[in-house]
Order: C-alpha cells, then structure tokens, then sequence
C-alpha cells in the first residue's frame, strides 16, 4: 500500500510539471517526435503533405518499429498527424486545430481543476487587453456575428434548456472576440479560459440555475462595448471589459456561494 502511495504521489507530480529540465534525458519516442517535429520544418512541410514510410523512418532514427510507431502516434495525438489507410494511405501532415489544442489542455485539469477565481483573476487581466486591440478593427461582419450571438440571449428564456443555452452563449460572445484578437496567443489562453468554464462543474450548475439573472446589465456591457470597439475608442473599450469581467466574477461567486448553501441546506 505504501509502494502504491508513493506511484500516485510521483505520478501526481510528474502531471504537474511545466517542463523537462535541463539534462534530464526524454523516453526514446519522445525524442524522436521532436525531431519528426523538426523534420517537417526543415522540410518546409505543409498541412495535406506526406511524410516519409515507416520503414524510412526506422532508417533515419535508427530506432525500433514499435518506437517509431510510438512516436507518430503522439504526434498524431498532439493533432500534427494523420494517418489513412488503403491506396495512397500513409502517414500525412495535419494542421493542429485551436479546439483540440484546447481539449488537450482542458483535460490536463480533469482531475485538479480551477476554481472560479482562478480562471476570473486571468480573465480581469486578459479579456481587457483584447478589447483594447480590438478596438477600431473589428470588421462589419465581425460586429453582425457579435449581434447574431446576442440575439440568442436577448430575450427571457422559454424553458430551462434555452435558459442554459443562452448562458452558454453569453460566453460565446467573449470567444468571439477571443477569435477575432489580433494577438493570437492572448485570443487562445482567453479561449482556453471561456473553455475551462464551459466544463467547469460549478459554472454548469450555474447556468443550469433556475434563479433569475442580471441579463439587462450584462447586455448593457456588451452593447457598450461593441459600439467602443466600432468607433475606435480604446481606452474606453479597456474599461468596459475590465467592468464586465468584474461584475461577471462578483455574479458567478454569489451564485456559487448561493448554490453550495442550498446543496448544504438540503
């Protein structure tokens, strides 16, 4: 029980860890797909572009069968690959979508998931600076699909399933936003954050809340905020966001706090 304990401890901390340090020697697969990795940008290899048989491969690393095969598997995992079998199969270059880079990481905190206010702290900090670049480059039909996705929670909700799909899409509004940053990194860890809550058991039970909802004040900050961006005003479009993702934080931590008492009190 003790060895058992000890494993889980390691594994646990092993997960955690932001990198490989320095003259610490990774698994013979690993290896091999960083420099598959580096093959295809030496190559100048695009999306749809073959890449070499296995047999090649097994040459040019000097590596066993089942290893090069491990190592192509997670690069196909990581979204670089692909695979097709039949006439003309093999293995292929693939573009790596923003999605599943996102599904990868939402799963690393399956087991050790942010709170609320961790995932708020970010967003108070980052979603302003999005606005702020934004502003005086959204595009006409960028600001029609802003509308369009409002338009899904502009009204009071008929039943409870539309209740929670227009929660949702409220939050569909900051992705898009997210998606139109000129910054593609900003827009992606802003992404990442609207992904987190979308799987976020206490932001679930949230939106699935019967308990009405301060929608005219929320629709006020988007309405504010999409006229700032359309006239340019920088400044002012920082500001609306940083109310917006104030208010928002004080909104979802009230509600959580309400839902846990009642789940206590029952």
């Amino acid at each position: 029980m003790a060895g058992s304990r000890e494993t889980r401890k390691l594994a646990g901390e092993d997960s955690k860890r932001l990198f490989t340090p320095a003259g610490k020697t990774k698994r013979r697969p690993e290896a091999i797909a960083d420099r598959m990795k580096e093959y295809i940008r030496s190559e100048g290899l695009a999306p749809g572009d073959r890449l070499p048989q296995e047999l090649v491969l097994i040459d040019r690393f000097k590596a066993a069968k089942g290893t090069v095969r491990e190592a192509m598997k997670a690069l196909e995992t990581q979204g670089l690959v692909f695979t097709r079998s039949g006439p003309g199969g093999g293995a292929f270059v693939a573009k790596p979508s923003a999605q599943h880079a996102m599904e990868l990481l939402s799963t690393h905190f399956f087991f050790d998931q942010p709170s609320l206010s961790d995932i708020y702290a970010i967003r108070k900090i980052l979603e302003p600076e999005v606005a702020t670049l934004l502003a005086g480059r959204v595009t006409g039909e960028q600001l029609a699909l802003l509308e369009s996705t409002i338009r899904l929670y502009d009204h009071p909700p008929g039943d409870l399933e539309e209740q929670y799909h227009q929660r949702v899409a409220e939050l569909d509004f900051h992705s898009q936003l997210a998606q139109f940053c000129p910054n593609p990194l900003l827009g992606f860890l802003c992404g990442l954050m609207h992904n987190l809550l979308r799987e976020l058991p206490a932001a679930r039970r949230i939106y699935a809340d019967e308990s009405a909802v301060s929608r005219e004040e929320g629709l006020s900050f988007q309405y504010r905020l999409m006229a700032a961006l359309k006239d340019g005003r920088a400044e002012d479009a920082r500001r609306i966001a940083a109310e917006h993702m104030a208010f928002a934080e004080a909104y979802m931590l009230a509600r959580a706090e309400a839902i846990a008492g009642a789940i206590t009190a029952d």
